[in-house]
């Protein structure tokens, strides 16, 4: 899925959500609609499909954290709405992967960093997370950077 056809999906799901007067869905999607076209904006040039899902990510991150504050202050209505933001902006990304598939990710990129002859401790933290996020990116399928860290980290210390 490129950018473009991104963008149009999102078009077209705010004319349908206008249609069916769902203010909720028609709102988020235009706040994700302005995202990704300040972006573009500042950027001065199209996104990439990769800079799309970025954008998209960061969208979702913001909305955990304020469900984290929402239901800290005692705020279930508000902590609920950004929830069912989150579920309407993951749509729009690949599929998440599984704990198992990104332990999987994370043992076969140890395994190739081992095999090339160096010893990997928990200070190998960075190297490790920069290459498996590629992976799993590669692979066409995202992953919570926090659920990934957790995995490599306990990969490493064994």
């Amino acid at each position: 899925m490129t950018e473009a056809s991104l963008t149009a999906r999102i078009d077209q799901d705010i004319i349908a959500a206008m249609k069916a007067r769902d203010a909720e869905r028609t709102s988020t999607l235009r706040m994700v609609k302005t995202a990704l076209k300040n972006k573009e904006i500042e950027k001065r040039q199209p996104l990439t499909e990769i800079e799309s899902q970025q954008i998209l990510t960061t969208l979702i991150k913001q909305r955990r954290e304020s469900v984290e504050q929402f239901t800290k202050g005692n705020r279930p209505e508000l902590a609920a709405k950004e929830a069912s933001e989150i579920t309407l902006i993951e749509g729009y990304m690949p599929k998440a992967a599984s704990e198992d598939e990104i332990r999987k990710h994370v043992q076969q990129t140890i395994a190739e960093l081992s095999a090339s002859g160096s010893t990997l401790s928990p200070k190998d933290m960075g190297i490790v997370m920069k290459a498996v996020q590629s992976r799993i990116q590669a692979a066409g399928v995202r992953a919570d950077g926090r659920e990934v860290s957790e995995i490599v980290k306990g990969e490493l210390a064994k």
